[in-house]
């Protein structure tokens, strides 16, 4: 009986201790999750202070990197892989001139004005007592001061000689502005614009540039020519974005911006919508939910690039939108992990940059050969992506970077695997968070919107001057003879005003000829 009673006792207190074990490992656990916590926030303070702000790997990780991806693909696929970079360079190089040496010559369109400098003893002298047998001819670029002219709309009045009262007097007609009687032409608006949205310009520093120029200038003022100039304007941007809702696939990012009125700061937000080479549009919302999603893409059925936030799920239900996820997106939550995890986060990097290898090394073919070589070179890769995923997972700790990193990749796998089998898709959605900086760089500058409709003139704008980046359209004047023509263009050839289709249009005889019968524009055309 005492044996039993003895076994019973040892039971308890095995039971005891195995219930201190549990807890002190998840005691341990937990104080661990923090330790990483607190990891990652000293290396995100450490990196905002001092260290570079992009996610590129310090040459001894990148070589680790290197020796792990050996350990992850075969020879054979790492062999096609290099290969395949190899022919890309071949090509490249065959097919680039070699760099010019020296300094850049100046602009060809740039006035030149001749500056003759004379030997002294020639000045003492005089030019008949020498022969001139040549000349050293060198270029120096020089600024003169930006100018501003005022144009005086002269009519002259007239009354036919013989007298014929029917007719009474016969006076011009006043030129057309942008702004109906409003002091400045479109010269002088399409400056403003450029400053204030291009260049990100307050309207405080705006102010004291016109100033320095002797231009008193209120900021109220520019801010109003803006707002009139919308009604303007929204029709082209309205048509681009019916244009853009038609594309087979659109790159879409948000961020938040504060809107200060009167009653207390809140936040709106900013929309991009990117199609490649073709537009980039803009829209603001007060709200960052579906029903903002629904408002920027109203009608749109296609593929959608866009991170994995849940405010695009609604969209995918019924199939007619096509979720496609961003690789550099993955690759930023094992870049955060490298800190806590370093070894897997190695390992999951070496297999995205073998990705980014590839895509870099088929950039410029075709459509169908650009689906032929992702199959053969870069959905092994993702198979081996997503098998480590899974084989990892069970590994990791709760909350920590590299789970969050895992579980991001394993939510995500149809939508990061569908750029495999259309060519057209890329590979991340790198090209709308760089044309949203624009809108961070900008709220750098001028902290905040004043109104709801201050964000719907920033949109409008930005749409126009980004999609003028994006296709190589010189936006000043671009922005000047957009105003010589909108008020008279047919609102169902607007579309033709786009920047991506202004080269075509503006080369046009009767495009040509309507620039030309500009007054004001004529004034800005120099001598």
């Amino acid at each position: 009986m005492e044996i039993v009673d003895d076994l019973a006792a040892l039971i308890r207190r095995l039971e005891e201790v195995e219930k201190k074990q549990a807890a002190l490992q998840a005691e341990r656990d937990h104080y661990h999750a923090l330790y990483l916590e607190m990891l990652e926030r000293c290396r995100k303070l450490e990196k905002g202070l001092v260290g570079p702000k992009s996610e590129r790997l310090s040459g001894d990780e990148s070589q680790l990197t290197i020796g792990v991806l050996e350990t992850l693909l075969s020879e054979r696929d790492l062999a096609e892989i290099d290969e395949l970079a190899k022919a890309n360079e071949r090509e490249v190089k065959a097919h680039k001139r070699k760099k010019p040496t020296g300094r850049k010559p100046l602009p060809d369109h740039l006035p030149r004005v001749d500056i003759e400098v004379l030997p002294e003893e020639v000045q003492r002298e005089g030019l008949d007592a020498f022969e001139r047998i040549g000349e050293d001819v060198s270029e120096v670029l020089e600024r003169r001061p930006a100018s501003m002219v005022v144009a005086r709309i002269i009519k002259p009045k007239f009354v036919r000689k013989d007298r014929d009262e029917k007719k009474g007097v016969l006076m011009g007609e006043t030129p057309e502005l942008p702004i109906p009687r409003g002091m400045a032409g479109p010269g002088m608006l399409a400056d403003t614009l450029v400053k204030r949205w291009d260049d990100h310009a307050p309207l405080n520093r705006l102010e004291r540039i016109y100033a320095r120029d002797g231009i008193e200038l209120a900021r109220s003022t520019v801010c109003q020519w803006h707002s009139q100039l919308v009604p303007l304007f929204a029709p082209l941007v309205a048509a681009m974005r019916l244009d853009a809702l038609e594309a087979p696939y659109v790159c879409v990012d948000a961020t938040g911006v504060l809107v200060l009125k009167k009653e207390k700061c809140r936040r709106g937000h900013f929309w991009v919508l990117v199609v490649p080479r073709r537009h980039v549009l803009f829209e603001y919302t007060r709200e960052h939910n579906g029903a903002a999603v629904d408002s920027v893409l109203a009608g749109y059925q296609g593929y959608l690039v866009v991170d994995a936030h849940a405010v695009y799920d609604h969209l995918y239900a019924d199939e007619t939108v096509t979720e496609v996820n961003c690789w550099a997106h993955a690759r930023r939550y094992f870049f955060k992990a490298m800190s806590s995890d370093p070894e897997r986060a190695r390992e999951a990097l070496a297999l995205i940059n073998a990705l980014f290898r590839v895509e870099r090394s088929i950039a410029d073919k075709p459509r169908r050969e650009k689906e032929r070589l992702r199959i053969k070179h870069s959905e092994p890769i993702v198979e081996r992506f997503f098998s480590w995923c899974d084989a990892k997972w069970p590994e990791l700790l709760e909350d920590s970077p590299m789970y969050d990193g895992v579980r991001y990749a394993r939510n995500q796998r149809k939508g990061l695997q569908r750029f495999l089998h259309d060519g057209r898709l890329p590979l991340d959605n790198n090209i709308s968070e760089r044309e949203l900086r624009r809108q961070a760089v900008g709220r750098k500058n001028w902290m905040f919107l004043g109104s709801d409709e201050g964000g719907q003139v920033n949109a409008t704008f930005t749409s126009l001057l980004a999609s003028c980046r994006m296709v190589g359209v010189e936006p000043w004047a671009y922005l000047r003879d957009l105003m010589c023509l909108l008020p008279r263009w047919p609102k169902h050839q607007v579309l033709d005003l786009a920047p991506v289709n202004w080269a075509a249009t503006v080369a046009r005889e009767d495009v040509q000829a309507k620039l030309a019968a500009d007054p004001y524009r004529a004034l800005t055309l120099g001598d």
